[in-house]
């Protein structure tokens, strides 16, 4: 499933020539945020929008219903190939050689709840070919939400691995969900990308127009002084945990946490 990029200007490009939209559950893709001098509203000018099924409605069976009208083919006509992902060729971590390890040792039927943000929008496509999954994603523009959907789903699943990817800036705001998976004891691994950085917050900084907002600003963002301990705070809510700074330490902590159970937390410095 290819889906839409996150910035205004490339949900531009990407529905440049669409002449239907036909959504299912869904609502008409709009931008994020007001960017100053760009489109709220992507959808090309003279498309036109039909609604198959509402949110609240059974998409599935409307979809079904509709290829048998049309007589449709039961087999999906594009089908991703299953290709294990290579490995990256090692060194030092990088989101790239993060997501490509993930997609590589992910176990089928594991759940993806992701919030990689700068660190994994750029590479969703990794996961593409790799073992069948479910991935979960934001909603909307905020932060902060997917540890505790990662939590949810492992309540709701608990026979499937769930590995929740997070930003240490978007950890910050929920990251007691670690507590209710030591308690719950939930078979979550918590992969966290410390860029020690707000970094998704910066880039829209300057998308809304500030190009310098002055160091007081600037500092808000940044997660030094003192720099998070991610192994420290998963450890002091009973979550075993780990840090990797090399691919060859991420790929033997990751492999680790797919062949046991139970909640665990890598930090990633990258």
């Amino acid at each position: 499933m290819e889906r839409i990029p996150h910035l205004a200007e490339d949900i531009v490009d990407f529905l440049q020539g669409v002449e239907q939209l036909i959504l299912v559950g869904a609502k008409p893709p709009v931008t994020f945020f007001a960017y100053p001098g760009k489109t709220s509203w992507p959808t090309p000018e003279g498309c036109k929008i039909m609604v198959l099924s509402h949110a609240h409605e059974d998409g599935t069976a409307a979809l079904d219903a509709l290829a048998d009208v049309l007589n449709a083919p039961p087999a999906p006509a594009n089908v991703a190939v299953l290709t294990t992902p290579a490995l990256p060729k090692g060194g030092k971590l990088d989101a790239r050689a993060v997501i490509q390890m993930i997609a590589h040792y992910l176990p089928e039927g594991a759940i993806l709840a992701d919030e990689a943000l700068s660190s994994g929008l750029p590479y969703f496509n990794y996961t593409a070919t790799c073992a069948p999954h479910d991935h979960l994603s934001l909603a909307c523009g905020a932060i902060g939400g997917m540890m505790p959907i990662g939590t949810g789903a492992a309540v709701a699943c608990p026979d499937r691995k769930v590995v929740c990817l997070e930003g240490d800036g978007s950890a910050m705001y929920t990251f007691h969900a670690l507590w209710t998976q030591a308690r719950e004891r939930l078979d979550v691994t918590t992969v966290i990308y410390a860029n020690r950085s707000y970094a998704t917050l910066n880039i829209e900084l300057a998308r809304v127009g500030v190009d310098n907002p002055g160091l007081s600003a600037r500092s808000l963002f940044d997660l030094h002084d003192p720099t998070l301990d991610w192994v420290k705070l998963a450890e002091g809510m009973g979550v075993e945990a780990a840090r990797a700074e090399t691919t060859e330490q991420f790929a033997d902590l990751f492999t680790s946490a797919m062949t046991t159970r139970g909640p665990r937390l890598i930090e990633a410095v990258i």
